[in-house]
């Protein structure tokens, strides 16, 4: 007679194969303001739905250039929501698909404790040798930066300061590492614990056009059950918990 506990372990193997067979690997294009949340999210996605997530981070606009050109990606995690309208537009995104996953949240940010002060005085004192912003044709967060130094008429003054990144993960890597005094970035990037290190000023909204942040399934995998689990995932409360734990403002 074969054990009942054999069979147990047999039938939950099979379904283990059965369940990988439907596993879908889903290729994830990410704004790099998004990386430590997307991780954990992404994580906790693959052990529920037993897919498999290949994420990339990156700038918005070099993503769309990419998904432009070809590169196969299922799902892009914008820093903006003009992106995923206009690539539904064109025809590289599925019609109905986008939704803002969050709200971004821009702060002036130091590395240093004291540096930065909670108005964002140091804007306007200048008392400091560089700094940087993302690439603002490529980055929301770094169009945002310049919106901000227009609006509080210092930016024609620190332009001469600024240095750029690719990415807004570049600006955190120059702030960081001391190469430039202060930087814009998201508050997720600088949020630990509920807290910030460093010292930073969480620019007030209305300095900014809102950073909405949307979604959107690819036409490459509007046919496959993987990228659109995910996206279901991203509306879930337990997504919606981390990307709030990070700093972002829900959606709305």
């Amino acid at each position: 007679m074969i054990p009942k506990t054999f069979v147990a372990s047999l039938l939950a193997g099979l379904m283990l194969v059965a369940t990988a067979a439907r596993a879908d690997e889903i290729p994830v294009a990410v704004a790099a303001n998004f990386t430590a949340p997307f991780n954990k999210i992404a994580a906790e996605f693959e052990k529920e739905t037993g897919h498999k997530v290949i994420a990339s981070f990156g700038s918005t606009g070099k993503f769309y250039a990419q998904i432009r050109n070809g590169a196969p990606f299922e799902v892009l995690l914008a820093a903006d929501d003009e992106t995923p309208a206009k690539l539904v537009k064109e025809g590289a995104g599925v019609s109905g698909s986008p939704f803002s996953y969050a709200i971004g949240k821009l702060v002036l940010w130091s590395a240093k404790p004291g540096v930065v002060d909670d108005k964002g005085a140091v804007l306007k004192g200048g008392a400091f040798e560089r700094i940087a912003i993302a690439d603002p044709k490529l980055a929301p967060y770094g169009a945002a930066g310049v919106e901000v130094m227009k609006k509080l008429g210092v930016y024609d003054a620190l332009t001469p300061k600024v240095v750029t990144g690719e990415t807004i993960a570049q600006v955190y890597q120059f702030v960081a590492s001391g190469n430039a005094q202060l930087g814009f970035v998201a508050l997720s990037q600088v949020l630990k614990d509920g807290k910030v290190e460093g010292s930073a000023w969480i620019v007030p909204a209305d300095l900014y056009t809102t950073i909405r942040q949307d979604v959107v399934l690819l036409t490459p995998g509007k046919d496959k059950a993987g990228p659109v689990a995910l996206l279901k995932y991203l509306q879930g409360a337990k997504a919606q918990a981390v990307i709030k734990a990070y700093g972002y403002a829900p959606a709305k």
